[in-house]
């Protein structure tokens, strides 16, 4: 079966140029790429705050998708629901929020966020295992985040996508690609990241190893700080 993958830090739909929120923008993009399957990065859930609303919803509502699910990784505020979300044109068996452990002594100095990963059974002519995942910005969040997927992927009919906020010589990656395919390698520098002058890839699509990678891009596309990444799968 082929399948059209993207993976998307939509940073809660926010106008890159505009600097406001554009729902119709962010549904025109995901629906003209084609994708089958879409992972979303830094979604809002309704909140109390009105700016808090169901974006899964209406973004899939927009892009016309039939299936959808948000995974809540933090209540900014303690009101104001955060995470990742998919979208899919396939029915979505079972799904998950799958929480990223907090380190228990933080090590560094930069910002920390609690994270989660999103985890879906969806009936793609089958089971496919979908993983929609957001890294931390420090070494100790990223290994966290590491053992976490790996927990969580399987070795047959599995993708698993996401920002990893690592670049693609990190060793946190080293243990993800010995079971999984980068669906990116050999394509050269596929940079995601900024949107506007990408000078760095941490946005990635991997698909098991029984899985044939037939393409896989970066749209050059500015609407959100990230650019999207797809891929083209026979699974």
């Amino acid at each position: 079966m082929k399948l059209k993958i993207m993976t998307f830090n939509i940073q809660h739909c926010l106008n890159y140029i505009e600097r406001r929120i554009d729902f119709p923008l962010f549904a025109r993009t995901i629906a003209e790429s084609g994708a089958d399957i879409v992972g979303l990065n830094e979604v809002r859930g309704k909140g109390l705050h009105p700016l808090y609303e169901e974006q899964t919803k209406i973004l899939a509502q927009g892009a016309g998708y039939k299936y959808h699910y948000f995974a809540k990784a933090i209540d900014f505020d303690g009101v104001n629901p955060y995470g990742n979300a998919v979208l899919s044109k396939y029915p979505i068996i079972k799904a998950e929020t799958v929480p990223i452990p907090d380190p228990a002594v933080r090590a560094y100095d930069g910002y920390y966020e609690t994270r989660c990963i999103a985890k879906l059974t969806v009936d793609a002519d089958g089971p496919l295992t979908v993983l929609c995942a957001h890294f931390g910005l420090n070494r100790d969040e990223h290994e966290n985040a590491r053992d976490a997927v790996l927990r969580n992927v399987t070795d047959k009919r599995c993708v698993l996508m996401g920002d990893f906020n690592v670049q693609p010589q990190s060793d946190i990656l080293d243990p993800i690609r010995a079971k999984m395919k980068d669906t990116a390698d050999g394509r050269g520098d596929m940079f995601s990241f900024p949107s506007d002058k990408p000078d760095r890839k941490i946005d990635y699509i991997f698909v098991s190893k029984d899985a044939e990678v037939v393409d896989a891009g970066i749209p050059a596309l500015t609407v959100s700080d990230h650019r999207p990444h797809t891929a083209e799968i026979i699974i």
